[in-house]
């Protein structure tokens, strides 16, 4: 499993998304509002909206908090002028990273980003200096003891999935971004529990990091985390999960 997954799957184990669910509330309701202001305010006609939708309600944000948002997006209430960005850099061991931040305010946005950065052993790239190595795939994550491997084939290939990984604890499911909906119903409709499930960006190759630097990597993504205006970091660095656990922990 990449490192990003295996972060990911332990900040769930160490709770950090019920202490953060403020940061988690505030990161969706910008998702909602500017994929709303992009694309219309129906969901059923607008795939970003739908999406953002279904992540916030799996976070049990309140319905009128994501009908709030959606009108902001689409100026039916006045809201605030979000703008989206995309920063690119390199972590500990030259780790690819890429950070999708959405705020009101540029300047302040680019000062903590590149801060943060230089705090925790890393440095800003130039656009497009990373990104070539990254692809935009649905992941979703299942317990292997939840599923057999063949049965689950079946079921993400029949509703259009890509293919299976052996990620040692979980199954890696990888689908193109149009059909993460329908492999995620599917999955859920037999009964299968899932640890993340999420529109992603994979990487081509992976940067191993061991010792001190792992730590370091951490303390990267926890600062970036930490940050309001942060919605995404993608990155492409590996690792042994027992080493990330007791580093995380």
């Amino acid at each position: 499993m990449s490192g990003h997954s295996k972060w990911a799957t332990i900040k769930h184990k160490k709770g950090a998304l019920d202490a953060k669910r403020g940061k988690a509330f505030t990161r969706l309701i910008k998702e909602i509002t500017i994929a709303a202001r992009s694309g219309g305010g129906d969901p059923d006609g607008n795939p970003r909206l739908r999406t953002a939708i279904a992540a916030a309600k799996a976070e049990n944000m309140p319905a009128d908090n994501i009908k709030r948002a959606t009108q902001r997006g689409t100026g039916e209430i006045e809201g605030v002028n979000y703008e989206e960005i995309t920063f690119e850099g390199y972590g500990p061991g030259g780790v690819a990273l890429i950070v999708e931040v959405t705020t009101d305010n540029r300047n302040r946005t680019v000062s903590e980003i590149r801060h943060a950065f230089a705090k925790n052993g890393g440095n800003l790239g130039e656009s497009n200096s990373v990104s070539w190595m990254f692809t935009k795939k649905g992941l979703i994550a299942i317990p292997k003891s939840a599923a057999d491997e063949d049965k689950l084939m079946g079921i993400v290939l029949e509703a259009g999935g890509d293919d299976i990984r052996d990620e040692g604890d979980v199954w890696e499911i990888l689908t193109e971004p149009a059909a993460f909906e329908a492999v995620s119903a599917a999955v859920k409709g037999a009964g299968l529990p899932t640890t993340m499930a999420e529109i992603t960006m994979i990487a081509s190759t992976y940067t191993r990091l061991e010792g001190a630097s792992v730590g370091q990597m951490v303390r990267l993504l926890e600062a970036l985390e930490d940050q309001d205006d942060v919605q995404n970091v993608y990155s492409n660095f590996d690792v042994d999960a027992k080493q990330l656990e007791e580093v995380a922990g």
